[in-house]
């Protein structure tokens, strides 16, 4: 089965096509053009490229956050919107997840970390176990410094990756035992995407297009910026359906 991978939770657009033996094809945009505006030619020539045909798609699978609220709407209806012309399924994937899968022989925890902007970050702790990587933590959004007191309290060697790793790493490598990834492991992969994305389809844990759902650990930035105007204060984190 042939999948087409979407990423655009981050700063960084990524497409990537794959099959059970890996990826074939992929793209990938830190800097230029807004993500609506990269994504789809970028999956046009992607498949132009390898010589493939859009209706050779199996499955598409998308990076469900959490990001940065308009790119990540971006990849998630895009996704939607092809898989329901073609009628197949869809497979989601955390970008957290997807930060700490490639980092999976090392030998201590894993700190995935995505910058929220606003002075806040999402993480997830991991641990290397045989064959990937195991989530030992909820998704959580947070000012770096909480993030640093957690991960002092551990007292275990830890790689910190992400782009909000490398944003706050003052504050990360401050804490003992705690080393911060470089830049060039800073974003999700669309290619490590297809990857993980592939065992699932194999055992068909498919999602339909309408029940693919956007992991938001805080209200989007216009919302925020309305209550802070309204002075209605508070707020709660929403998983956002459609």
């Amino acid at each position: 089965m042939i999948i087409l991978g979407l990423d655009t939770a981050t700063s960084q657009v990524g497409c990537a096509l794959g099959d059970h033996e890996g990826p074939v094809a992929s793209f990938q945009l830190t800097r230029g053009r807004r993500h609506a505006e990269t994504l789809a030619p970028a999956i046009d020539n992607l498949c132009h490229q390898a010589g493939i045909s859009l209706d050779d798609v199996g499955a598409v699978a998308v990076d469900v956050g959490p990001g940065l609220f308009t790119g990540l709407r971006v990849g998630v209806a895009t996704g939607k919107a092809l898989a329901m012309a073609l009628r197949i399924p869809m497979i989601g994937q955390t970008s957290l997840d997807l930060l700490a899968y490639p980092h999976r022989r090392g030998q201590g925890l894993i700190a995935s970390v995505v910058d929220a902007r606003r002075g806040e970050v999402f993480w997830a702790l991991y641990r290397p176990v045989p064959g990937g990587v195991q989530r030992i933590t909820d998704y959580a959004a947070s000012p770096p410094a909480d993030l640093a007191a957690e991960l002092l309290a551990t007292g275990e060697d830890t790689l910190a990756v992400g782009d909000g790793a490398c944003r706050y790493r003052q504050v990360l490598a401050a804490v003992d035992r705690v080393e911060v990834a470089e830049w060039s492991s800073a974003y999700p992969s669309a290619a490590v995407l297809v990857e993980l994305a592939h065992p699932l389809a194999l055992r068909e844990e498919f999602v339909l297009p309408g029940e693919l759902a956007p992991l938001y650990l805080r209200n989007a930035d216009v919302r925020i910026n309305w209550v802070e105007r309204s002075g209605l204060g508070g707020g709660h984190s929403v998983r956002e359906a459609g």
